[in-house]
């Protein structure tokens, strides 16, 4: 095939999402495949047509891009999009290595099926609920599927924090995080009103204090769960991108009815949300008791080699390329 790889773009996960597009197209033109590797928010978009021998490695840097510079890669983003890349138009299919912002958000899913042009991963609608973790939540929970106490709370619209909210704190910590946006980007455990932050659409959810793991949906099938084992509180943007931050465990080191309850869980969220043939990473965490509850459900989740999707294919015997070849060729419903 001819395959445009889109990665990097405008979001907080810019860095992360290069790493997976470089990592992904070296292993699609390492199958054969005819690479064309785009960053639309870049300066210039084509960062490699063809792609060029040998490993090529993205560091992913410790803190995510700020938000002027996140408006000046948004306006590149747009200029690019809309103004008709050739190497778009070209491709047999669009490999979408994004993660975050409008890569993740249905924003280039929508302007990539009304250009009619193929693309790999869950469709615009289904990727806009997913992104949004209260409505993710809205749609598991009635679904059956636990999902953690959660209040919404906008610090602009609202000087006095809701009462659940208080509810919540007088309970124990709570974990605070953007109802929109991804790679853990400004997650944090608070136990006090004082501390809550000030600005943006947060989601409150009371800490839960037991282990936590992460199920990869792909189609029908889910892989072998992945335990994170953390150093921090939370698995926060730093945790996740930093050597040493984190263990990850696959497979999980855990009784099989526990795996298979956590692995039936992902698949039945997966459903719920609307993913079909297509790929998707549901997270966990357990509270004291060892209770498993759904935090959320990744449409785009990361793809670097020492990512956790392919950590978990790894566990199930798959190697990095043939999962990447597997995402390229399934099927939409």
């Amino acid at each position: 095939m001819r395959v445009a790889v889109l990665c990097g773009g405008e979001s907080s996960e810019r860095d992360v999402s290069r790493s997976s597009g470089w990592a992904v197209a070296q292993a699609l033109a390492g199958r054969g495949h005819d690479v064309v590797l785009i960053d639309p928010a870049a300066e210039q978009p084509i960062l490699a047509d063809p792609l060029p021998a040998g490993d090529a490695v993205v560091r992913v840097p410790k803190e995510p891009p700020s938000p002027a510079d996140r408006a000046v890669l948004r306006r590149r983003m747009y200029d690019a999009l809309t103004g008709g890349l050739v190497q778009l138009r070209s491709a047999d299919r669009v490999f979408i290595a994004l993660h975050g912002g409008w890569g993740e958000d249905g924003h280039v899913q929508a302007l990539l099926e009304l250009a009619g042009i193929p693309f790999t991963g869950a469709g615009h609608d289904v990727c806009a609920v997913a992104w949004h973790k209260d409505r993710c939540q809205a749609v598991l929970e009635a679904a059956g599927i636990p999902v953690p106490a959660r209040v919404l709370y906008n610090p602009a619209e609202q000087p006095e924090p809701p009462i659940g909210v208080k509810q919540l704190l007088a309970s124990g910590p709570v974990v605070v995080k953007p109802v929109a946006d991804g790679s853990s980007v400004a997650v944090r455990k608070v136990d006090s009103l004082d501390a809550l932050p000030t600005e943006g659409e947060l989601l409150v959810e009371p800490f839960l204090s037991g282990r936590e793991f992460t199920v990869a949906v792909i189609g029908a099938t889910a892989l072998p769960v992945v335990e994170i084992e953390l150093t921090t509180a939370v698995f926060d943007y730093e945790a996740k991108y930093q050597p040493g931050a984190v263990r990850e465990v696959s497979p999980a080191d855990i009784p099989g009815h526990f795996a298979e309850r956590l692995q039936e869980l992902a698949i039945r969220a997966h459903r719920a949300l609307g993913f079909g043939p297509a790929y998707s990473r549901v997270d966990f965490r357990c509270d004291a008791a060892g209770t498993p509850y759904c935090l959320e459900v990744n449409a785009l989740p990361g793809l670097t080699p020492g990512s956790l999707v392919p950590v978990a294919a790894k566990g199930a015997g798959i190697t990095y390329g043939e999962l990447v070849e597997q995402l390229l060729t399934a099927k939409k419903a």
